[in-house]
């Protein structure tokens, strides 16, 4: 029998609907592009766009092109964060990927037809090539030195291993002069990038940046730009952050202006040479957003010179809140150059995080709130708009499978893989009517944890009795209810220890048990500035 056109393209959609499902996206160029960009130990009102002071126009031209999320969470932490980005689970049920439970977003993207590139900071374990990367560029561990890539991170060895973990694919890469790790990452993201629009399928681009991630090293011309701009102390730049955030639209009344860490002295009470000894800390710190930011610039005209930009999601986020770690490793006092080692310490990441409470490794909103922007102009129609949707970085998985009409597996390498945990996000970003959440929040790093059940959040530090927060009324955590619905706090603590028993995680009884945090660290001024 002669097959006619129209039979012939019958069998032909029957084909691909056995090879591919009923979703036909895999085989389409309407699938997004996706990237997905990382900063390392940034604050929540860091931005220009979310009410601080460093100069950040590219970021601020996405967001005002896109959307501002106001309520997307981490992990408060590093490699916890990447853990659940990378897999839709919770970072103790992947143990940072050491267990065999799980796939990563790049191997469900790339068994659905893209290709799949990283650069920056991977820090969970086994390397990109082996989970699912066809490219990548950047280093295995923590931190590095960001003018020689040398390991800077903790080791057996002492703070600052010197090991040369930075790898070029699966071979080591030994950094040229005149690198500087910022730059590199997005020099590396470029050239993969621009490799991936040659071929006829779209692309996920992973892209963690380690800045602004201690130690604080900049270029000379980035920090110029910032000197004598913190002369007037957190104290003063902590209001003006929190009247712009207003002002932005990004908090209302129900976000109070934190109290001060009763840690932190106040500006006015330090002597001139204490001044002289901090205010460059935070010079640098900006000199390093301002040139991350510039290199997202970088990025984004490279999309534009590819056609790339209409069709790709950009997803911006802090892996953590600002890191309250003292450091200073040798006696280097000026911020900024390669021999240098210090980081501010919590007396400017309080700032940093204004107007919330606490820092990096808390479960509380200054560890794990973080600014979020989403820019897609082919789907994003509210340009230049805030969204409260409730959403967290285990949201990612969903989405991507979604935009990407991707299957996530049942197994995989001969494992059993883990259910995703979290929710898709296309509707929040596509949608005014995007529902709620339905699914709580949890958070454990160290002891420190969290239970957030829609506006009702349950938050301890390790060594410490629970805290209750109504968020509809006091976003910044200022006013704990705990003594007052003690009904409340029982029924979420029993949620809480249920989570915490099916993933891992540790319960509150055995957080309460531990040692009393350490996490919030100042500078002993007196003895560094002795004569």
């Amino acid at each position: 029998m002669r097959l006619t056109s129209q039979m012939l393209s019958l069998c032909t959609t029957a084909w691909l609907l056995i090879c591919f499902g009923s979703n036909l996206a895999a085989l389409s160029d309407e699938r997004p592009n996706i990237v997905v960009i990382v900063c390392d130990d940034m604050g929540f009102s860091d931005l220009g766009c979310y009410g601080g002071e460093i100069n950040t126009p590219n970021l601020d031209h996405l967001a005002a092109n896109g959307l501002r999320f106001k309520d997307f969470h981490n992990n408060a932490k590093c490699s916890e964060t990447r853990a659940s980005l990378l897999t839709g689970l919770w970072h103790q049920q992947t143990k940072n990927l050491k267990t065999p439970n799980h796939v990563t977003l790049a191997e469900v993207l790339r068994s659905a037809g893209y290709s799949t590139m990283m650069s920056g900071k991977w820090h969970v374990a086994a390397t990109p090539p082996e989970r699912g990367f066809d490219r990548y560029f950047g280093f295995l561990d923590g931190c590095i030195n960001f003018f020689t890539g040398e390991d800077w991170s903790s080791s057996k060895e002492g703070w600052g291993s010197g090991k040369n973990l930075m790898r070029l694919d699966s071979d080591e890469y030994e950094c040229p002069e005149g690198f500087y790790s910022t730059d590199a990452f997005t020099d590396f993201a470029i050239e993969f990038l621009t490799d991936a629009t040659k071929k006829d399928q779209p692309f996920f681009l992973y892209l963690a940046h380690n800045a602004p991630h201690f130690p604080l090293h900049a270029l000379q011309e980035d920090i110029a730009k910032y000197k004598g701009k913190y002369n007037a102390g957190w104290d003063v730049i902590r209001e003006q952050r929190h009247q712009k955030l207003k002002e932005l639209g990004i908090i209302d009344e129900n976000w109070l202006l934190s109290e001060r860490d009763p840690k932190v002295e106040s500006w006015k009470s330090l002597t001139r040479e204490e001044h002289e000894f901090l205010i460059p800390m935070m010079e640098v710190y900006a000199a390093m957003v301002d040139r991350l930011d510039q290199n997202i610039g970088r990025l984004i005209e490279q999309l534009e010179r590819e056609g790339e930009l209409e069709n790709t999601l950009i997803v911006f986020f802090s892996d953590n809140g600002a890191c309250p770690y003292e450091r200073l490793r040798n006696d280097v006092r000026i911020p900024g150059p390669a021999k240098s080692d210090i980081a501010y310490d919590a007396r400017w990441a309080n700032m940093c995080n204004s107007p919330l409470r606490l820092y990096k490794q808390y479960a509380h909103n200054g560890g794990t709130l973080t600014p979020m922007i989403a820019h897609w102009p082919k789907r994003i129609l509210r340009r230049g708009e805030l969204s409260n949707h409730t959403s967290h970085l285990i949201d990612l998985m969903p989405t991507c499978i979604e935009l990407a009409g991707a299957k996530y597996p049942t197994e995989w390498r001969g494992n059993t893989v883990l259910p995703m945990e979290g929710e898709s996000m296309v509707k929040a970003f596509t949608s005014e009517s995007a529902s709620q959440r339905a699914k709580p929040l949890f958070w454990e790093f160290s002891g420190n944890h969290a239970i957030r059940d829609g506006n009702w959040k349950l938050v301890a530090e390790r060594s410490k009795d629970w805290e209750l927060y109504d968020l509809s009324e006091d976003r910044s955590e200022t006013n704990d209810l705990a003594s007052d619905l003690p009904e409340r706090v029982a029924r979420l603590s029993k949620r809480y220890d249920q989570w915490a028993k099916r993933t891992g995680a540790k319960t509150h009884a055995r957080s309460m048990k531990s040692k009393p945090s350490t996490q919030s660290q100042l500078f002993d001024l007196e003895e560094i500035l002795a004569p």
